[in-house]
């Protein structure tokens, strides 16, 4: 990490122990600039009523096409998800199955890659996890990816993705709220 970097994370975790609680200052760190990440060990608490407000269906412009999320209300310690690329060509690029559950006294997010056909990209016992690291009354940090509400029809998506040449890229999806 260079200097500019140390200054900007330095900055960055100053910043955030101003805005939010000391105990969330100390549960993470930065990840990419949206994201964070979760310290080793720690398991902050938290409901899902903390994640109700991603509730809905989501529609936006990323990935070289169009992507749609949609999130059912919480049942059973748990909300489900599911997301979908369809390309600039009408044919569809990916899907997630994702599960956001309330288990050991906090959240976690788990999900699924499924290619057009349904076959699964992970290995078939294998998930993506991201643990719950925070909550803001506008915003839900987990280990790598980052809920923004951005008013009551606008959501905002970043997830930390990481690239074969080791580097981490921030995907953002800003999403507007389908009414039916």
């Amino acid at each position: 990490m260079n200097a500019r970097h140390l200054m900007v994370a330095t900055l960055f975790i100053l910043f955030s122990s101003m805005m939010f609680s000391a105990q969330a200052a100390i549960a993470q760190k930065p990840y990419t600039q949206n994201t964070m990440k979760l310290n080793e060990g720690t398991r902050p608490p938290a409901t899902l009523q903390e994640a109700a407000w991603i509730v809905g269906h989501w529609r936006g412009e990323a990935l070289g096409g169009i992507v749609e999320e949609i999130w059912a209300p919480p049942a059973g310690n748990s909300m489900m998800g599911m997301f979908r690329l369809v390309k600039e060509d009408g044919t569809v690029g990916f899907y997630e199955m994702l599960t956001l559950v309330e288990e050991e006294g906090s959240l976690i997010i788990r999900l699924k890659h499924f290619h057009a056909d349904m076959k699964g990209w992970e290995e078939k016992d294998e998930v993506v996890e991201f643990p719950f690291v925070y909550a803001t009354k506008e915003r839900i940090f987990f280990d790598g990816m980052t809920f923004a509400k951005m008013g009551d029809e606008e959501l905002a998506i970043y997830v930390a993705n990481e690239q074969a040449d080791g580097r981490t890229r921030e995907l953002e999806f800003r999403l507007k709220k389908v009414t039916p």
